[in-house]
Formats: structure tokens, C-alpha cells, sequence
């Protein structure tokens, strides 16, 4: 009888992904409802005479995307290049290399830059918002917060969303620009064509849809980034090793959404 009522491996293998099921569907929920409450105290936070706090906000801002800048540059530069190297190259086989700007321009504006800036910024404050969250949590700081009458949400999740929503499509602009200066550079060393000419051919080739494309991914991987980080934080359990587990749970996911988010969005906008 006990024989007959121990599972077996299939149905051990099912109750595992059932329970897997039901929590990745809890964490989106809770990512949504997030994001709701997130804008009710954004807009109504003063009449609940809560408003939210803009040094708060600018103390995120400073952490997200000020404090980027350097690491944002270095590796925008470097794409930038490597897609000059690579095009050239491809395009030498074809006698075309003087066409390399089309590649450049297009890659970098509306997949590399918001791509790349996106993972960065994942990596780096998704990560940290994650571990600060799940710290409080520990120390039961979030509950103090409950106890003091203070919404957490409204106070730690408000300013980072905000500060992520603003940053991380100026920071895309940014290595928008950086990208395509330094691959105009290496364009004009391998085949001499004057940074002049490369930039009028870059402005000629792109318009306001192409750039907006890649901003509007900025906007998407602002969100996911937040959501993601403060979701594991939020679900920390057993003391510092949880915080570790929750903080590179954090990022992989940040990572894996922003990559599949950005394929989506190209198919979806490539068939409009």
C-alpha cells in the first residue's frame, strides 16, 4: 500500500514543474501589480499626503545612469568599432565596403545600443536593487517601514522605476552617439572616408522611427530591469546566501527578458 501511494519519478518531475508554474506566474503578478501600484503613488502619492520623494529620485537617477556613463561609453565605443571591423569586412567580399555606413547605422541605433545598455544596466543597478531590497528584507527594515505607516512601494520601488524610465533611454542616446563616432573613426582609417561624409550618410539614412525604435526597447528594458530586481529582493529567504541566490537570480532573468523582449519587438515592428 505504501508502495502504490509513493510517486514515482514522472509524477515527482510534474509536481516540480507545477510548483514552478505557479511561482513564475506569482512573480508576474507581482511584477504587475508593481508596476500599478507604482504609478497610483506616482500620481495620487501627495493627496495620500505620501508624495514621492524627488532627492530619492535623483539619488537613483545618479546611481543608475551618471555613475554608468564611463562603462556605457567604453563598451559602446567598442561595438561601434567591431561592426566597422566586421561590416568591412563582409563587404570587402562583394567589393561594397563603401555601403558599410548602412550596417553601421541601423545596427547600432536600433539593436546594439538599447541591447547592450540594457544588459549593462541590468548587470549593474538591476543587481543592486535586488540585493538592497533583500537586505531590508532580512533586517526586516520593509516591515518597519509597514509599522511606521510608510508604503514600501511608494518608497523604494517609485524612485528606482522612475530613475530607470529616465536614464536608461538617455543613457541608449548616449551610446547611440558614441557607437556610430567611433565607428566613423576606424571608417575613416580602413577606407578614408572623411568623418564629414560618414556622418551627412548617417543622418540621411536614419529617421525619427529608427531611433525611436531603439528607445522604445530602453523603455521596455527600464521596466522589466525594475520589476525583476525588486520582485527577487522582495522574495529573499534564508539570510545572506538568499540574497547572493536572489541577486544572480536578478540579473539572469533581466538579462534573458531584455534578450527575448528584444527579439519580439524587432519581429513585431518588422511586420508593421
Amino acid at each position: 500500500m505504501a508502495d502504490a501511494e509513493t510517486p514515482n519519478a514522472f509524477q515527482r518531475t510534474a509536481d516540480k514543474v507545477g510548483r514552478a508554474a505557479v511561482s513564475g506566474v506569482e512573480e508576474i503578478g507581482l511584477g504587475a501589480m508593481m508596476v500599478v501600484e507604482s504609478g497610483y503613488w506616482l500620481l495620487f502619492g501627495r493627496r495620500e499626503k505620501q508624495p514621492v520623494r524627488l532627492g530619492a529620485i535623483f539619488e537613483q537617477m545618479m546611481a543608475v545612469g551618471i555613475q554608468a556613463v564611463p562603462i556605457i561609453a567604453l563598451l559602446a565605443a567598442t561595438i561601434g568599432m567591431m561592426l566597422a571591423i566586421q561590416g568591412i569586412h563582409t563587404l570587402r567580399i562583394f567589393g561594397a565596403e563603401s555601403r558599410v555606413t548602412v550596417g553601421i547605422a541601423f545596427s547600432v541605433v536600433r539593436e546594439f545600443a538599447p541591447l547592450i545598455t540594457g544588459i549593462v544596466i541590468a548587470g549593474r543597478s538591476g543587481s543592486a536593487l535586488a540585493a538592497r531590497i533583500g537586505t531590508m528584507k532580512i533586517n526586516q527594515e520593509v516591515d518597519a517601514l509597514y509599522v511606521m505607516g510608510i508604503n514600501p512601494v511608494r518608497f523604494l520601488v517609485v524612485p528606482a522605476l522612475i530613475a530607470m524610465l529616465i536614464m536608461l533611454p538617455a543613457l541608449t542616446l548616449f551610446a547611440d552617439f558614441v557607437a556610430l563616432f567611433f565607428a566613423g573613426v576606424y571608417v575613416n582609417l580602413d577606407l578614408g572616408i572623411s568623418l564629414a561624409a560618414y556622418m551627412d550618410e548617417t543622418i540621411e539614412l536614419l529617421s525619427v522611427d529608427d531611433l525611436m525604435h531603439g528607445l522604445g526597447k530602453s523603455v521596455i528594458f527600464a521596466v522589466l530591469i525594475t520589476v525583476i530586481g525588486v520582485v527577487n529582493g522582495a522574495s529573499v529567504q534564508g539570510g545572506a546566501e538568499g540574497v547572493g541566490k536572489a541577486t544572480t537570480r536578478a540579473v539572469v532573468q533581466s538579462i534573458s527578458a531584455i534578450i527575448v523582449t528584444d527579439m519580439l519587438f524587432a519581429f513585431v515592428v518588422t511586420r508593421g
